[in-house]
């Protein structure tokens, strides 16, 4: 049996890691195999990759650059721990996967994105989520509450116009590809934005074993 693939999506600071967190948990107590991962990241490649993407002293990065190595770092961890995962028959939890990539890069950075759409395809190998966890939320606030506690990486410390665009983007992008997506009130408090996501989650089981 093949697992399940959920990816969290939304802006900086919706609450995406507490989510995944509490996910973990419960998956922990039903007794369901899982794995939790990020992006960029989820591997040692992927690790180092986002340290290079995310540096605030890499200021002279170009939007190219930026795409591509987020599109490798996907590349490796699909290779690497995904896919693995789910031939096991995980559930595979991972923190952001293309339809960032398709807002960032494509809609905020201006690459297109259809072009970025190409570097992904190309890097993934048709390992797309079976669900998407899309958490709704003003950016403005969520960013500003964000940056306030750690200060911001690279793409945090954008400022505003940056992130509306990019949740301008995410709008878009979901009513262009509308499969797997499930929106979540990331407005609610922490307690009914997990019951939402529990609530999407064994729907999807469902009609898998359906």
């Amino acid at each position: 049996m093949t697992g399940l693939f959920i990816a969290l999506e939304g802006p900086d600071g919706s609450g995406k890691s507490t989510i995944t967190s509490l996910l973990a948990e419960y998956f922990k107590e039903k007794g369901i195999d899982h794995i939790i991962t990020r992006e960029p990241g989820g591997t040692k490649i992927g690790e180092a990759i986002r340290k290079l993407i995310l540096d605030t002293s890499n200021t002279e990065m170009c939007p190219e650059t930026e795409a591509l190595l987020y599109a490798a770092s996907r590349g490796q961890h699909v290779h690497e721990k995904i896919l693995p995962a789910l031939q096991e028959g995980k559930i595979v939890l991972c923190d952001r996967f293309v339809l960032s990539s398709l807002a960032y890069q494509g809609v905020g950075r201006d690459l297109g994105i259809e072009e970025v759409k190409a570097i992904n395809d190309f890097a993934i190998k048709e390992v797309y989520p079976d669900l998407i966890l899309f958490f709704h939320v003003d950016p403005e606030i969520t960013l500003r509450r964000k940056t306030r506690k750690i200060g911001g990486d690279r793409l945090e410390k954008e400022g505003n116009q940056f992130h509306n665009k990019v949740y301008n983007g995410y709008m878009g992008l979901i009513k262009l590809y509308p499969k797997n997506i499930k929106l979540i009130d990331a407005s609610k408090s922490i307690e009914e934005v997990l019951a939402q996501s529990i609530a999407a989650i064994e729907e999807k089981l469902r009609e898998r074993e359906g």
